[in-house]
């Protein structure tokens, strides 16, 4: 098989197949390794498109310079990293005051999260992994990427999680009674956006979430269109605001920890916003939380 090594947007090497796509996720096992980074500044995002002999329209060119902005720091790198730091100071301190979680250290503080879950709690969960949804966005991945949601099995679930990472920040998407008919009057499908940076105007992607909804129903073979996944409610609760600009990730795991411990077992838009307020949590909390979780890394 013939491959060669290309840049990926989202400041990622990766092996490329010249002849298919990988028949997997991408994972931190997959060696992913940083780049340059200004890799994903929109001249070097347009230049990967070129390379793949994409063709570029003006309107979708501008539409690169607004958005694309820097994801340094924000993808996976080598786990060596951590084990020179862990040779310098004797531990690996993956919450570093100032740092951004990047997805290899969200999906190891997830899966922690995970597991304190009980069995009787995760029933009624489905979460997608972290890097799904940017994978979606990319050019020629939007297949593969809702081939493997399908296999999750979403619609036999009463919540579905999606940690959505983009332009260097982390939301978090939930979707809400999905195997529901989009007709019904109770416990009608819906969305929620928590989003802890309100001024970066979280409802700016609610049309790539529609598409990203309009084609996970389409993957099933369920009669929908566009009119049906619009009546469908995007719900952005006014939740607790991060203090800085790196904290984004941390609040994601804290919403999706206190989200399952407190989710009623039928969410009806008649109950909402249930606890998710301005006044879900405290700094104090959210700091004992990650303080917790570090133990329980450290442990392992």
């Amino acid at each position: 098989m013939r491959t060669r090594k290309a840049k990926r947007p989202g400041g990622i090497d990766c092996p490329i197949d010249l002849e298919s796509e990988p028949e997997s996720p991408l994972s931190v096992s997959d060696g992913f390794i940083p780049v340059s980074k200004h890799r994903t500044c929109w001249k070097h995002m347009a230049a990967f498109l070129h390379e793949r002999k994409t063709k570029i329209s003006k309107r979708r060119l501008r539409r690169l310079q607004l958005t694309s902005k820097c994801f340094s720091g924000t993808f996976p790198s080598r786990l060596r990293s951590n084990r020179g730091a862990k040779r310098k100071s004797g531990k690996a301190d993956v919450t570093q005051e100032g740092v951004k979680l990047d997805t290899a250290q969200f999906d190891c503080y997830f899966s922690d999260v995970w597991s304190r879950l009980s069995e009787d709690k995760k029933s009624s969960f489905a979460y997608l992994e972290s890097l799904w949804f940017y994978m979606y966005m990319l050019p020629g991945w939007k297949g593969k990427a809702i081939q493997w949601i399908r296999d999750r099995a979403i619609f036999n679930k009463r919540y579905v999680i999606v940690p959505i990472v983009l332009w260097g920040h982390w939301s978090l998407l939930i979707l809400c009674n999905l195997g529901e008919s989009l007709e019904s009057e109770n416990g009608k499908p819906c969305m929620l956006l928590l989003d802890s940076l309100e001024n970066a105007g979280p409802g700016r992607i609610e049309p790539d979430l529609r598409k990203f909804l309009l084609d996970i129903y389409r993957s099933e073979g369920r009669a929908v269109n566009k009119k049906l996944i619009h009546q469908i409610p995007l719900l952005i609760p006014k939740v607790p605001q991060q203090r800085d600009d790196v904290e984004c990730g941390k609040f994601v795991l804290y919403f999706i920890h206190l989200f399952v411990r407190d989710a009623p077992e039928s969410f009806s838009l008649g109950d909402y916003p249930y606890f998710m307020n301005r006044t879900w949590f405290t700094p104090d909390c959210l700091q004992q939380f990650f303080e917790e979780l570090d133990l329980v890394k450290k442990a392992v």
